[in-house]
């Protein structure tokens, strides 16, 4: 039996007037992805760079990585934060460092040095994100928060490419250059402070004995989504990640032409997003249907002898992970009442980096146990069938709520 949901919290400040705090939400909650797609295509030229630094094979690669990993581990204590000190004077200070640490490498000659500046621009995305889908969870409410929350992952999906495009065009002249795209940074943080509104308490949450009274953070409450999170992120990433190296096993060795699927295969997140938003929040069956849909896409990645085929299960793995990314962050932001919302999407947001980074290990670990990346990729696929198996029966032993069921996402 599920744990207990939390009431709804009518805030008064929900729904700020116009959609321009809603713009820059989007746009700061674009700002992690930059960090993971945008240094991509210049890591070879960069590693030509510090050839002579001991140990640089490894350490390269880690330096488009261990921002994730950053974010992963720091951003439950971002949540804490948020909720303690404030989630938009947070989102304004990381934001602002984000652009002072992200272009620390055009001044620094230290592979080591450069690391550690990416080890910090890690932990401001570990604020940013925490405090920008908080603060969406904040102003808004119901079916605009969700359409909202899916619009979050239809701007991340679509601006990674952009910024992959960016990343090797700006590359091209010198390995630094991409490094200076963090300095929008600069840019988005005096709007963040004019234009987003301070969040407050709901009437019920404003009593002082409310503010100030210590009480449990509803730790099982968020368990199983946040375990859920962990594997759908590896669902998530699982075709962007390794989507290079199925071409490759099949023969495909164009820039271009991986270019270009990779491209159809985000179009196809994005629009799974954008039918999430038309899809009634009424349905239990939702999730488990998403899990289904991606685990058809991987079998058919993992059986696919031609690059029709593997094309075609990319394209419907894909369309299932854009609407499973904004069910998933709904559930968890339906659990959470305003004064538990920042820990909560910190953690939410710790489960979903947790799995982005586990995602090639998983796959790596099945590589070796199978004999073939497509393989793992089939027993992935395997895996997420038994996950939709196992939540479409939880669905089924669980009798329907009573009234709107606003949580049943």
């Amino acid at each position: 039996m599920p744990a207990p949901l939390a009431p709804p919290s009518p805030d008064r400040a929900a729904a700020p007037a116009g959609r321009l705090p809603a713009v820059v939400l989007m746009a700061g909650s674009c700002l992690p992805v930059l960090g993971a797609v945008l240094l991509a295509p210049v890591l070879p030229r960069m590693q030509d760079h510090f050839d002579g630094v001991p140990g640089s094979t490894a350490l390269v690669p880690v330096v488009l990585t261990v921002p994730a990993l950053a974010l992963a581990v720091l951003a439950p204590f971002a949540g804490v934060i948020v909720d303690r000190l404030g989630r938009k004077r947070l989102l304004v200070v990381a934001t602002v460092l984000y652009a002072l640490f992200g272009t620390a490498p055009l001044w620094l000659d230290s592979l080591h040095a450069i690391l550690v500046s990416r080890i910090l621009v890690g932990v401001t995305e570990a604020a940013i994100m925490t405090a920008c889908t908080t603060l969406i969870g904040d102003y808004y409410s119901g079916e605009l928060r969700d359409r909202y929350l899916a619009l979050q992952t239809m701007c991340a999906s679509a601006s990674a490419t952009v910024f992959f495009v960016l990343g090797g065009v700006l590359g091209a002249a010198d390995w630094r250059a991409p490094f200076w795209l963090y300095a929008v940074g600069l840019l988005i943080a005096p709007v963040m402070a004019r234009v987003l509104p301070t969040p407050r308490a709901p009437e019920h949450d404003e009593r002082p004995d409310a503010r100030t009274a210590r009480r449990p953070f509803p730790v099982r409450r968020m368990a199983g989504i946040c375990l859920l999170t962990v594997f759908g992120a590896v669902v998530f990433y699982a075709v962007p990640v390794e989507m290079a190296y199925l071409l490759d096993d099949l023969g495909v060795e164009s820039t271009g032409a991986i270019g270009a699927v990779t491209a159809v295969a985000g179009a196809a997140t994005v629009l799974g997003s954008v039918v999430f938003t038309r899809l009634s929040p009424r349905g239990r069956r939702r999730l488990p249907t998403m899990f289904a849909l991606c685990a058809a896409g991987f079998l058919l990645m993992g059986l696919a002898d031609s690059l029709p085929l593997l094309i075609a299960g990319a394209v419907v793995n894909c369309l299932g992970t854009g609407m499973l990314l904004p069910s998933l962050v709904t559930r968890a932001m339906a659990r959470l009442g305003f004064a538990d919302r920042g820990r909560g999407m910190g953690l939410w947001t710790a489960a979903f980096f947790l799995g982005e980074f586990l995602c090639p290990l998983v796959l790596l670990a099945g590589k070796g146990a199978a004999g073939s990346l497509a393989t793992a990729v089939a027993l992935l696929g395997a895996a997420t069938a038994v996950v939709a198996a196992a939540l479409l029966s939880a669905v089924r032993r669980t009798p329907a709520p009573a009234g709107p069921p606003m949580d049943d996402r």
